[in-house]
């Protein structure tokens, strides 16, 4: 991995281990919180390759409808979900319900 894309997965984790628990956020509400707004698939990217690192809550990166694209990167096919569920968060047929109460923005949480 190139170091520039090294440094932004450790930009893209550190803005990830702020969602709060219950919360969820998208991928590109990463993006444009980093001033990388066209790059909301690097944070995928990104989300993809933290499964090694169990700090990161990859579960609560949704995409901007709220549906858990991210899921097939998790072991067993509803663990997304189901951590999700555990804090709060109800799930039906991949999308997260009420996602607007339960939508965290880095651009309002952290500046």
């Amino acid at each position: 991995m190139a170091a520039d894309n090294q440094n932004f997965f450790e930009r893209v984790y550190t803005v990830a281990t702020q969602i709060p628990y219950g919360k969820v956020t998208s991928y590109g509400a990463i993006a444009k919180y980093l001033g990388a707004a066209r790059s909301a698939r690097m944070v995928g990217w990104a989300m993809n390759a933290s499964h090694l690192k169990d700090e990161i809550p990859a579960h609560r990166v949704v995409n901007r409808k709220g549906l858990l694209t991210g899921k097939h990167h998790f072991d067993g096919t509803n663990l997304m979900q189901q951590l999700l569920e555990n804090e709060g968060v109800v799930v039906i047929d991949n999308q997260i319900q009420e996602l607007d109460k339960h939508f965290w923005d880095p651009f309002t949480e952290l500046e």
